[in-house]
């Protein structure tokens, strides 16, 4: 007789063997997939909180000491603190008064997942690891099941490159969380295309049709991205352009004085006008620091003001967080003012652009000081109104494709959201560049009518700070 899977772990566990060859490898005679054991850390969960579900037809296994983790961050209120509250009671809703002795079915067509409950770790993982740490018992766990299960793939996954590392090094199968991934990093530098060689009369042509011109005049056959960025240009001549995906048309782009702010190459000119353009709801600005993507958002939405019960702009605190935010000296504002200040910054070199008695210093002046215009970290936003709000949230780079998804999802009608960031400046220790927020979302939205993204190149900064950027 088979020995059927028992999930209660780490003892219990035996697997059917009789459909593996001999090897114990490879399948015999049959195509069916190999189900796999997937073993998640602490980080996946607080990086998403629902990705039990994303496994398809193979087992989960959590590992008990996760659960303890996940107990120490279900307090606070940032987001990783309601990820921990939330993986909670979604693990005790599918578990309800049952037992975890049998394991818990995801539904139909999906896996089973359990809990593992210690293991003794062998002799190579105690030599090379005497801590008792809670990484260590994680690789314990993967690493019985790794024996026990022989012949089904065993996989760690986990967010933190370390203990992957850790993992490898005692053949363990490890992998990053790849379901929010961006696939191609560099499908998301091409907000903006160079077109050379264009006929002098055709970049006429757009000069002359502010209305803007058909896209078969630059040799453009399909339909480009929804609010694709152009550069026109020969040896002559040149001209900035913007395809609308509702007239179907090129349009040409002028660089704009923005509210004291004046764009000083194309790139800029973009994100101008992509800010300034109310049919796109929802813009990302990347690229490395001193390019001005704040900056030129935070003139937008003084230019825009009108049209907007509020403004905010904001940014997470992730060096700190909140376990650590408490240690500095002072009240609340004393402790979040370092982080807030380089958004104060922003602000004041719009100020700067005019006299302190002109009406534009006095309406920057007017509008802080009833609340208009809010500089605030991303944590406190939670729970506002998000109706006819020009929101701008900095370093988001620093957000999880989830925190993201719960930022724009709460959206109301006239709402304008800009992200802006580099993709090469994260601070988390779980995010990298493909499976950052910021990534995420110019991946997504790529190519609908609402969203435009523009990657900023140059640094306007300073010659010493670009210098900086671009060599060391």
């Amino acid at each position: 007789m088979n020995k059927s899977l028992l999930v209660f772990l780490p003892l219990d566990c035996t697997f059917d063997f009789s459909k593996f060859d001999k090897a114990g490898l490879n399948m015999a005679k049959t195509t069916e997939k190999v189900k796999k054991t997937f073993v998640l850390d602490t980080n996946v969960l607080l990086h998403d909180y629902k990705c039990i579900h994303n496994f398809e037809e193979h087992d989960i296994v959590i590992p008990i000491t996760v659960l303890e983790e996940l107990d120490r961050f279900k307090k606070g209120n940032d987001t990783i603190n309601l990820h921990a509250r939330e993986f909670t009671r979604e693990l005790d809703k599918l578990s309800g008064d049952k037992l975890f002795n049998g394991g818990l079915t995801l539904g139909k067509g999906k896996g089973k997942l359990s809990i593992a409950t210690g293991a003794e770790p062998s002799k190579k993982l105690a030599t090379s690891f005497p801590e008792n740490t809670p990484d260590h018992r994680i690789l314990a766990i993967t690493e019985n099941l790794h024996i026990l299960r022989n012949g089904s793939p065993v996989i760690l996954v986990t967010k933190d490159i370390n203990l992957r590392m850790k993992a490898k090094s005692l053949g363990i199968m490890a992998q990053d969380y790849h379901n929010d991934m961006v696939q191609n990093i560099q499908d998301i530098y091409e907000g903006v295309k160079i077109n050379e060689n264009i006929k002098g009369e055709v970049i006429d042509s757009l000069y002359a049709n502010p209305e803007g011109v058909t896209k078969a005049k630059f040799g453009i056959r399909t339909d480009p991205v929804a609010h694709q960025y152009f550069i026109f240009r020969n040896e002559s001549r040149s001209a900035l352009a913007h395809y609308n995906p509702f007239s179907k048309k090129v349009e040409r782009v002028e660089k704009e004085r923005t509210f004291g702010i004046e764009p000083r190459n194309a790139e800029q000119a973009f994100a101008l006008d992509a800010l300034n353009r109310p049919e796109i709801q929802l813009v990302a600005l990347t690229g490395k620091a001193g390019t001005g993507k704040t900056l030129l958002a935070l003139a937008s939405a003084i230019h825009q003001r009108k049209l907007y019960t509020q403004i905010f702009l904001a940014r997470p605190i992730v060096p700190l967080s909140n376990r650590d935010i408490g240690y500095l000296p002072g009240d609340v504002d004393d402790k979040i003012g370092p982080y807030m200040q380089p958004l104060f910054d922003n602000l004041s070199v719009i100020k700067q652009a005019f006299k302190p008695q002109s009406k534009e210093y006095m309406k920057i002046e007017e509008l802080q000081r009833t609340e208009k215009l809010v500089i605030t970290p991303l944590a406190y936003i939670r729970g506002r109104s998000l109706s006819r709000v020009f929101f701008i949230v900095d370093e988001a780079q620093n957000l999880t494709p989830h925190e993201v998804k719960t930022i724009i999802t709460r959206a109301g009608e006239g709402t304008k959201l800009i992200f802006t960031g580099d993709i090469q400046q994260i601070d988390s220790p779980y995010l990298d560049t493909k499976s950052n927020g910021l990534s995420y979302l110019a991946d997504r939205m790529k190519g609908q009518d609402i969203f435009a993204h523009v990657h900023l190149v140059k640094g306007e900064r300073s010659y010493l700070a670009d210098l900086a950027s671009t060599l060391l």
